[in-house]
């Protein structure tokens, strides 16, 4: 017959019972200090229950007991690392209420860590009496549970505290990030981006767009090894949470280097990568880069031109479906006109071109100008009368720049 399995016995006792019962069978804990236990003990139930509920009521100190019991095992497990021995030896040498202290201040230093990495989502300063419902929870679980979550918060904190280090590198406070209200990982991912492009301040989008263009630029295709580099000066604690982002990044490399893909349309359309990097909102700077782009393309459309005539024959065309000109010769105005017999006249296609091209301190009167010729020249424009296309280009001669 084959021998019976082992079999574990699981001690289920609290880890204060343990040590003391190990104190006391050892000689740790004399007998004088049991004694000075039991007047101390009745006192620290009676200030739990008062400081969680109502010291009168039976059932809050018989819960006042238990989280006494609790909160003095989680700080012996805790800081002498589960071993009986030590944790007898500091029953010995210490109160039960510093015990009882000491893991009720745990605690409170883990409710006060980040649950995640969200900035403006996680309270700063610590524990305040507002985290007391709270405390009142934590101090009857388990040591485990106080583990477990413990080990969740602090890879959380390391992640959020990497994000700070990075921002504030970059000219950027916690204020600014809570108010941002972004995930600590997209702080961190941009930030690597700026270290690999160079640069030394956190982007709004206008600079965001022009560094992942740069990037494309020198990089051209994703390579073997992106040098995306870790900054030298990053503390050596924190170095473990951001290279776990940085491997993030990295497998975003395909598509952050692809020239194909639009930036706005990856970065902030695709919900894939929406909210995935940061960059600082700057809704004025974003109008002014646009209205500064917007102005250079028409410059360069109208050749610098602002004069009645080349705005009128550059409308002219839009109208007439052709390519955008603001000079004629008689030859294409003739074609122009022919067009526009044939294919209609349409002058919101050149309203609509004002409004989506002109620089916006102008368009009321460039809007303005057009309507005016329109009203004026549509029924010769479109007219099929013998002697409507000399009109028709007699107007244009007047009105418009045909050489």
């Amino acid at each position: 017959m084959p021998s019976p399995s082992a079999v574990s016995l699981y001690d289920a006792r609290p880890f204060f019972e343990k040590a003391l019962q190990h104190g006391v069978q050892h000689g740790i804990i004399s007998p004088e200090k049991i004694e000075a236990m039991r007047v101390e003990g009745p006192k620290g139930l009676v200030q739990i229950a008062r400081y969680f509920g109502n010291e009168f009521l039976r059932p809050e100190l018989e819960k006042a007991r238990d989280r006494m019991v609790n909160l003095i095992s989680l700080y012996l497990e805790s800081s002498c690392d589960g071993d009986v021995q030590r944790a007898a030896e500091s029953l010995r040498d210490f109160s039960l209420l510093s015990r009882s202290k000491g893991g009720s201040d745990l605690l409170k230093a883990l409710i006060a860590m980040p649950q995640n990495s969200h900035f403006g989502m996680n309270e700063r300063g610590g524990f305040s009496d507002a985290h007391i419902p709270l405390l009142a929870k934590w101090s009857l679980r388990s040591f485990y549970d106080y583990q477990a979550e413990f080990a969740r918060r602090s890879q959380v904190a390391q992640v959020v505290d990497a994000a700070l280090w990075l921002a504030g590198e970059l000219g950027m406070d916690a204020d600014e990030l809570e108010e941002a209200g972004k995930d600590a990982e997209a702080v961190i991912r941009t930030a690597l981006l700026v270290a690999g492009s160079g640069r030394s301040k956190m982007p709004d989008w206008v600079g965001f767009e022009k560094m992942i263009a740069a990037l494309r630029q020198k990089h051209g295709s994703v390579p073997a090894a992106w040098p995306l580099a870790v900054p030298k000066k990053l503390p050596a604690h924190l170095r473990p949470a951001v290279d776990v982002v940085r491997q993030s990044v990295l497998a975003d490399a395909p598509k952050i280097l692809d020239n194909a893909l639009p930036v706005r349309a990856l970065f902030d359309r695709n919900p894939a990568f929406m909210g995935r990097y940061f960059w600082i909102e700057d809704a004025l700077a974003e109008v002014d880069h646009h209205e500064r782009s917007a102005s250079a393309a028409w410059h360069k459309l109208t050749g610098g031109n602002a004069d009645d005539g080349s705005l009128l024959t550059l409308f002219l065309c839009l109208a007439a479906g052709a390519a955008p000109k603001t000079l004629l010769s008689e030859k294409s105005a003739t074609a122009l006109l022919r067009k526009i017999r044939k294919s209609g006249f349409h002058p919101a296609l050149a309203q609509q071109y004002i409004v989506d091209h002109a620089p916006v301190q102008h368009q009321d009167a460039y809007a303005s100008l057009w309507e005016a010729f329109v009203d004026e020249a549509q029924a010769t424009l479109q007219s099929d009368a013998v002697h409507a296309l000399n009109d028709a280009l007699a107007l244009l001669r007047r009105e418009c720049h045909v050489t």
